[in-house]
């Protein structure tokens, strides 16, 4: 369908880490009103900032530079209590010691990258100079301290190397924090709500019905997986698991206080306030 007759249009991250709440979407949306719009991250970021998308799971940052134009859909996320596997940072010497010295970023994320710069800049006290780079970690490595690489690329790297220590950003965030991490949000364009009040809610229904679905049964995707990523299934069946497709309380708080941290280092002008969609109401979170 072309996007331009869609009545709504839904971004999708080409990543795996999305696949359980997109693998079995297509066949249990029944609309031919909906249109499925594949993204990098920064790309999907941009395109529901401009309207040209209606709803997605964009970068959680990107949700707190616009949170007046969203809301969120509740039950859907991709978030993690510790390790994420996806989002790591690749360096020669330990974190404290390269707290301050000249970080590669990959140009696909904006949620990592400033979770980078609260893990150095705020827990370790660093001050760390940056320079944006394509996600290949032996031409970022030249002439840095460390690389960031996500999704995955990021995998990629961690089965291929041998060189270099790895921090999960997950992990190092639960450990200073205490907090589960949310990566990515459904976030649904306020206006597209309103006009498509019957079309959202099939959506949603549908997107959490493949998500229950995929958790049921992940054989099929993990399959896919080993056959278009590579990987063996047993490191699949750990990623799938690892990861939290939930978005509840507990992943509504971590993410306040990531939002918080991210407006006492200038990255975002206020805090963001968190509205969670329902079928007849939307209502803020408080802390």
């Amino acid at each position: 369908m072309n996007n331009q007759e869609a009545k709504l249009r839904i971004g999708r991250i080409d990543f795996t880490n999305v696949w359980p709440i997109y693998y079995y979407f297509p066949e249990l949306v029944a609309s031919s009103k909906v249109a499925i719009v594949k993204m990098v991250p920064t790309g999907l970021n941009r395109a529901m900032a401009a309207g040209e998308i209606d709803m997605g799971p964009i970068s959680s940052f990107a949700y707190g530079e616009c949170f007046e134009d969203y809301v969120l859909y509740p039950d859907l996320s991709v978030s993690a209590y510790g390790e994420v596997n996806s989002i790591l940072l690749f360096h020669e010497k330990p974190l404290r010691e390269i707290a301050s010295g000249s970080i590669a970023l990959p140009t696909t994320s904006a949620t990592s990258v400033n979770l980078l710069k609260i893990i150095l800049e705020k827990f370790h006290g660093g001050q760390p100079t940056y320079s944006y780079a394509a996600p290949v970690l032996e031409t970022m490595m030249e002439g840095h301290d460390a690389a960031l690489l996500i999704g995955d690329d990021a995998i990629r790297e961690s089965w291929r190397n041998r060189k270099y220590m790895i921090t999960d950003l997950g992990q190092e965030w639960a450990k200073w924090t205490g907090q589960w991490m949310s990566f990515a949000v459904w976030a649904l364009r306020r206006d597209a709500a309103k006009r498509h009040p019957e079309l959202v809610q099939e959506a949603f229904r549908a997107f959490v019905q493949s998500k229950a679905k995929a958790h049921d049964d992940p054989s099929a995707m993990i399959h896919e997986a080993c056959r278009t990523i590579g990987g063996e299934k047993t490191y699949w069946r750990h990623y799938f698991h690892t990861l939290c497709y939930d978005f509840g309380r507990e992943q509504w708080q971590g993410l306040q206080l990531y939002y918080r941290y991210c407006h006492e280092l200038g990255f975002l002008p206020k805090p963001a306030a968190i509205e969670i969609w329902s079928e007849n109401t939307i209502a803020r979170v408080t802390e």
